[in-house]
C-alpha cells in the first residue's frame, strides 16, 4: 500500500456530532468519542461527512471541529460537502493547514449538479487546494452525480493525491469501481462506504478500506470482521474458515448496517450510541430531528439480539485468539 494511500486502508468510521438540545455542537465530546474509537483500532475517523451532519453545522463550526481534532492527535479525514463549492474549497485549505490526515470529496451540490465539467471543475479546485493531502472521491448516487472512470481518470492524471474510490451504492456500484477504475493499480485504494457491502467489497472487488457507521457503536465485531475478510481475501491458510466467519458476522449486523442505507442513518446510530452509553448522543443537530418511537423499539431490539447473539457465537473465541484488533 503507497503511503499517500495507507490513510484510507483498514477501517474508519464516519463519527457523528454529539450536541446539546439546543443543537450547539460538544467538541469535547466528539474529540473524546474520536479518542476511544483510534484506541479500539480505527485508522482514522472521518468528519464531518453524511454521518457529522455536515448541511446542519456552520462553516466556523466545521472548522473548528476539524482543528480539535487534529491538535488532540487524531487522524481525521474532512469531508468537503457543502451547498456553496466555493465553501468546500475553502474547507480542503483548512484541513491541509491545519494537518489533516486526508480528504473525502463530495461532488457539487445544489447547482449544476448533473454537469460534469462543472463537477471536473468542482473536483479540480479542491484537489488542489488539498496541496499533498491524500484524498478519495466519495460516489453515490444520492447526492445527484455520479463519478464513472472517464472522469476519474481525467482528475489522476492531474492530481497524484487522488488516490482512491469510496463507493456508497453497494455492490453493483463496487463492481464498476473495482473493474473500471481500482482494480490493477496499486497506487489505487477501493473503500467500501456503506455497511452492508463491506464483505462483498473485499471479497469480490478488492477493497482494502470501509468507512463505516455501526462502527462507532460497535468498533471491535466490525474490525473482526475486516480482518477476517482480508484474510479469507490473502488466501493464506485459514482464508475458508475467515471466509464463512466473516459472512456469518455480516448476516448477524444485518439491521444494524442496513439502517446505514436510509435517510434516518444519522438518528439510528445517534440512538444506538445512547443505548452503548454515550449519553451527549440524545441530541440532533436540528432538534426536531427525531426516530418515532417504533423505530427506536425497532432498534433497540435489533442491537440487543445482536449483543446476544455476539456473546453466544461460536466464532468469537477464534476471532478473539487469532486476530489483533491494534
Amino acid at each position: 500500500m503507497p503511503n499517500k494511500a495507507a490513510i484510507f486502508a483498514g477501517c474508519a468510521p464516519a463519527i457523528m456530532t454529539p450536541c446539546d438540545a439546543d443543537g450547539q455542537p460538544d467538541f469535547d465530546e466528539l474529540v473524546r468519542v474520536a479518542q476511544l474509537l483510534i484506541a479500539k483500532g480505527m485508522k482514522a475517523v472521518i468528519w464531518a461527512g453524511s454521518m457529522g451532519g455536515w448541511p446542519n453545522l456552520s462553516v466556523e463550526g466545521r472548522k473548528e471541529g476539524v482543528r480539535r481534532l487534529v491538535e488532540a492527535g487524531i487522524p481525521v479525514i474532512v469531508g468537503t460537502g457543502h451547498q456553496n463549492p466555493l465553501v468546500s474549497v475553502e474547507f480542503a485549505k483548512h484541513a491541509n493547514q491545519v494537518g489533516a490526515a486526508g480528504l473525502m470529496v463530495i461532488p457539487r451540490q445544489s447547482s449544476r449538479v448533473a454537469c460534469e465539467p462543472a463537477q471536473y471543475e468542482h473536483f479540480s479546485a479542491i484537489l488542489e487546494a488539498a496541496g499533498e493531502m491524500p484524498c478519495v472521491i466519495y460516489n453515490s448516487k444520492y447526492y445527484g452525480f455520479e463519478v464513472r472512470a472517464g472522469l476519474f481518470f481525467r482528475l489522476r492524471d492531474r492530481f497524484k493525491n487522488l488516490v482512491g474510490f469510496k463507493e456508497f451504492c453497494g455492490a453493483e456500484a463496487l463492481f464498476y469501481a473495482a473493474t473500471n477504475i481500482t482494480s490493477g493499480d496499486d497506487d489505487l485504494i477501493l473503500a467500501v462506504g456503506v455497511d452492508t457491502a463491506v464483505c462483498y467489497g473485499y471479497l469480490n472487488c478488492g477493497a482494502t478500506g470501509a468507512i463505516t457507521g455501526i462502527g462507532n457503536i460497535l468498533p471491535e465485531q466490525v474490525l473482526y470482521m475486516i480482518k477476517l475478510c482480508e484474510w479469507a481475501a490473502s488466501g493464506v491458510e485459514g482464508a475458508s474458515h475467515a471466509r464463512r466467519l466473516a459472512l456469518e458476522l455480516e448476516e448477524a449486523f444485518g439491521v444494524l448496517a442496513k439502517y446505514d442505507e436510509g435517510p434516518d442513518l444519522v438518528l439510528y446510530y445517534k440512538y444506538l450510541m445512547v443505548l452503548a452509553g454515550f449519553d451527549k448522543f440524545e441530541h440532533s443537530l436540528i432538534p426536531t430531528d427525531k426516530l418515532s418511537n417504533s423505530q427506536k423499539l425497532h432498534a433497540q431490539s435489533q442491537y440487543n439480539q445482536f449483543l446476544h447473539w455476539w456473546a453466544d457465537w461460536e466464532g468469537r473465541p477464534f476471532c478473539e485468539t487469532h486476530i489483533q484488533l491494534i
